[in-house]
């Protein structure tokens, strides 16, 4: 601390010092002489500009080599975009467990969408067949969640459908169908699909008729069954709101009569299936394409008759677990686009929820993993032209008997049940009497 107040001292005694030599100064006045100072030097002489030397040129330096240009890193190519694969489904149960198990089996699919779903009403009596109050409701929910999907639903023509029912006995309720006894029973079907909201159900109505197990069978009556088909479908058009679209579906092959025989006209068609399965034993899948009445003939015939086709029921069968059968299954509706395909899906037929066909399992689980799915196709508008109108004397009323015009086969009885009773039972009951003969 000593030593800045000792600086502090010292510069303040200058200042006192230069104070007053400047006041001595001043106190001099105006005559004191001063020494003037020397002139400045003088200028000196201008210089006569020379022509400046141009400078040398300055040596231009080595151009920098240029940096190679970093190669363009490849473009990786585009994820090829998957095919949407025709609309499918799956038959894997009748009632609501078939439209609960559709989103497991489409999560075993890698997430590909069924859009179609498929079932079928039950054939004992004409109660199922009308569509009894609460069997559809489930079904109908899922067709509305999302306008893109198709409900397919196989429709019985006869009560009884499998009680093993005689030809004679077919061949005569075949009659009365196509005389108007059973009209009431479908037109109170396409009334309740109406009021479910799915007017747009594909029918697959009397399905493998050129076959012998169902009581709607075509083979006692050929002319009898397409006039009776013809009705039917006459009668679920004329419901208000209906967009139905029906689906004549025989089995691949001749079976027990040729399906072009049984064929109802292009008018009261709009798809024509078939069901395909895996069968008869040892039959190759060319063969199945060659045969009399097989895919290729049905490709053809619809072909020919400007409709589309679909296979409602198809899988593995009498061959066990035939891959090769799977496979050119698949490419075949691959190549073919039909409308829609439904496999049935249980055992023998099936590949998800039958455990006893792995090598197929895996064969349509690879063609189908998380695919795309295309949407089903609108089917042209039925024709416009009426439907001729059936002779008033045909025509059985709600309530009325049956006509007698078609006679019960022979060795069989009518029963008169009343009319109330006969009108449930779509006819008169018709009753063998010799059923006790040691001769049967």
């Amino acid at each position: 601390m000593g030593a800045q107040r000792s600086g502090a001292r010292t510069r303040r005694s200058t200042v006192v010092a230069v104070a007053a030599v400047v006041s001595a100064a001043l106190a001099v006045g105006p005559g004191f002489a001063v020494t003037p100072a020397a002139p400045p030097p003088d200028p000196p002489a201008p210089v006569t500009p020379t022509t400046p030397t141009a400078p040398a040129t300055a040596t231009t330096p080595a151009t920098p080599a240029t940096p190679a240009t970093p190669a363009t890193p490849a473009t990786p190519a585009p994820t090829p975009t998957k095919a949407a694969v025709p609309p499918f489904g799956a038959f894997l149960d009748s009632g609501p467990l078939g439209v609960a198990r559709m989103a497991l089996l489409s999560h075993w699919l890698g997430g590909t969408e069924l859009k179609v779903a498929h079932t079928y009403l039950p054939g004992e009596r004409w109660s199922d067949i009308e569509g009894a109050p609460g069997f559809l409701d489930v079904w109908a929910r899922w067709r509305r969640d999302k306008a893109d999907r198709t409900l397919v639903l196989n429709v019985p023509m006869q009560q009884h459908n499998e009680d093993h029912v005689s030809d004679a006995g077919v061949g005569w309720l075949l009659r009365q169908g196509a005389a108007g006894a059973f009209d009431e029973h479908f037109r109170t079907l396409a009334e309740r699909l109406v009021k479910l909201r799915v007017p747009d159900t594909v029918i697959v109505l009397g399905w493998e008729m050129n076959g012998a197990t169902y009581t709607h069978r075509c083979g006692p009556d050929p002319e009898s069954w397409k006039a009776y088909w013809n009705r039917i479908v006459t009668t679920m058009r004329a419901v208000p709101g209906q967009k139905f679209r029906f689906d004549f579906t025989p089995s691949r092959g001749r079976d027990a009569v040729p399906w072009t025989e049984c064929y109802p006209g292009d008018r009261t068609v709009d798809i024509i299936g078939m069901d395909s399965y895996d069968q008869p034993t040892g039959e190759s899948f060319d063969e199945q394409v060659k045969e009399p009445y097989g895919l290729q003939q049905h490709v053809d015939f619809a072909k020919s008759h400007g409709k589309p086709i679909s296979y409602p029921e198809w899988g593995l069968f009498r061959n066990g677990d035939n891959a090769t059968y799977m496979k050119r299954m698949l490419d075949w509706m691959d190549e073919h686009k039909p409308l829609y395909n439904t496999l049935t899906d249980y055992c023998p037929h099936g590949v998800w929820q039958c455990s006893a066909n792995p090598l197929s399992s895996r064969i349509y689980r690879s063609a189908l993993y998380d695919l795309p799915v295309q949407q089903v196709p609108a089917t042209p508008a039925p024709a416009t032209t009426p439907a001729a109108t059936p002779t008033p004397a045909a025509t059985v009323p709600l309530g009325a008997k049956p006509v007698a015009a078609a006679e019960p086969p022979d060795g069989c009885s009518p029963v008169d049940l009343g009319e109330w009773v006969e009108h449930w039972l779509g006819g008169k009951l018709c009753v063998r009497f010799d059923w006790w003969s040691g001769d049967r």
